[in-house]
């Protein structure tokens, strides 16, 4: 998809692009440029949350913004216009009204002077000979490279296209009757009042379930979009209208009456709506997804980690001993190589279901997940390659993920591909929990907080700290005893970690 295209005043304008992950839509978090501003190629003009991270836009050419079309915290869809920048890199032009922008960007033919030249000439002037067109009228394309997803890359073709042969350029009057009927079909004349309404399926949705007519609904979203505020304004109780005879219906053919649809009220002092978008409404949709699509099974097991908590005090006060030093050492830590272990030793767990083909796909990678939770709300980056990291290159590996996680910078491509995923939920006092399982992953383990509980050990009452582990799994996939043995084995581990030298 083009991420960018130009207008014949100067003007080239940068789309909202798609970042490589079949997204189709972006909230704008910031600008970091306003109109006037000077930019260069490669400059981060805004920052934009996708539905699975916050991603800095660079602009891929040089000029002055003319104009920001989005404020901050508007929903763009990818392909639509965020900015105009002026290539000439004169002083910003003034805002064009609506319903000149289109004729603008469709009909070549009538565009406008740039700005700071010379007066425009007179009508006759500009009118082209009907034979082949000079070649010193045609406008040389800007060079530049064109962008890729998002960013730039490879430097644009230079191959020219040749005009038509023995087709008369445009007269004045014909160009200018070509805008007018591309106006009108763009939605800005009078022959628009009969097209489709412009909204988006949720919002005809909505209209459809409440009876509403969004023929009849005033828009007030950019380029005459719908809006759900416009559709529940449409059904709001209006004045009552004195019928006059003019307008009365003959008595003999009533129209037909049609209940009124009910009215939704809220009160604004005793709740708050807030809009789902962004990473909660990637998350809704991905754990709705697999709540109703995998059938979830999960397991429990509490289980006596005094020795691994002993280990993970002993690394710390040592960490050279281990080749840890300089590295952050927690109890996730050895968990996470636990459960890389269970899997090594039951790998028939690690697969996924592909409903498509009727198969089974076995992983012979582990990609860790390790559920994050960020100021965003909930993310799922995923250590590649977890099973081939030794304990320092894990640690490394698992510090990097949290820092960037907690800094809101982790990439869309940090969170695809999981194969199973640990999520720790014992940070916040909670003892264990059902975990839903990461779309496309067979097993995620839920860790419990780690608590001094009496213990029977060694034939006598004892306080040792305790934790519970919960393994949810796609019963599709792994079978009841599979699914056991490879939360016994994490549980076995933990108890005596010695075994992650003699089993791993």
């Amino acid at each position: 998809m083009t991420t960018m295209t130009e207008t014949a005043s100067g003007l080239r304008e940068f789309k909202m692009p798609d970042v490589g992950e079949g997204l189709t839509e972006a909230e704008i978090l910031k600008w970091y440029v306003k109109a006037g501003d000077t930019v260069t190629d490669g400059q981060v003009v805004c920052e934009v949350e996708t539905a699975k991270a916050a991603v800095e836009l660079p602009i891929p050419f040089d000029g002055v913004v003319h104009e920001l079309r989005f404020p901050e915290g508007t929903t763009v869809d990818v392909g639509q216009v965020i900015i105009a920048v002026d290539v000439n890199g004169g002083a910003a032009p003034a805002a064009l009204p609506a319903e000149a922008q289109a004729p603008a960007a469709s009909a070549p033919t009538a565009s406008a002077p740039a700005t700071g030249s010379a007066p425009a000439a007179p009508a006759e002037r500009t009118e082209a000979p009907p034979e082949k067109p000079a070649a010193s009228e045609e406008k040389p394309k800007p060079v530049g490279r064109t962008p890729v997803l998002v960013g730039y890359g490879v430097a644009e073709s230079s191959t020219k296209r040749r005009p038509r042969r023995g087709v008369p350029a445009q007269q004045p009057e014909a160009a200018a009757a070509k805008v007018a009927v591309q106006s009108e079909l763009n939605g800005h004349g009078h022959a628009a009042v009969a097209a489709r309404p412009l909204a988006k399926p949720p919002v005809r949705k909505l209209a459809k379930d409440l009876g509403v007519d969004l023929a009849t609904v005033t828009p007030s979203g950019p380029d005459g979009i719908i809006t759900r505020e416009d559709v529940h304004a449409a059904v709001a109780p209006a004045a009552p209208v004195q019928e006059t005879p003019a307008t009365a219906a003959p008595a003999s053919a009533p129209a037909p009456v049609r209940a009124p649809a009910p009215v939704v009220t809220y009160d604004g002092a005793r709740e708050t709506r807030i809009p789902v978008k962004g990473v909660r409404k990637a998350t809704a949709a991905a754990m709705v997804g697999s709540a109703f699509t995998a059938p979830h099974v999960t397991e429990f097991v509490t289980v006596d980690v005094t020795r691994t908590m002993k280990l993970v005090e002993e690394i710390k006060r040592a960490p050279d001993t281990y080749g840890l030093q300089g590295l952050r050492v927690n109890p996730l830590l050895l968990i996470a190589k636990a459960l890389l272990v269970a899997i090594k030793r039951h790998p028939e767990v690690n697969a996924s279901w592909d409903e498509a083909n009727q198969e089974i796909v076995q992983k012979h990678y582990v990609n860790l997940g390790i559920a994050a939770a960020t100021p965003r709300g909930l993310i799922v980056p995923n250590i590649k390659d977890a099973h081939a990291k030794t304990l320092p290159q894990l640690a490394e590996s698992l510090g990097e993920l949290v820092a960037t996680a907690r800094d809101g910078k982790t990439s869309p491509a940090a969170m695809q591909g999981g194969t199973v995923t640990i999520t720790n939920v014992g940070v916040f006092g909670v003892d264990t929990g059902t975990p839903i399982l990461n779309p496309g992953e067979s097993a995620i383990l839920a860790v419990g907080s780690i608590k001094l509980q009496p213990w029977v050990h060694k034939g006598k009452v004892k306080p040792r700290q305790v934790t519970t582990l919960a393994l949810s799994f796609d019963h599709r996939l792994v079978d009841g005893e599979l699914g056991s043995k490879v939360l016994a084995d994490v549980a076995a581990i933990l108890e005596q970690p010695k075994r992650l030298i003699t089993w791993g």
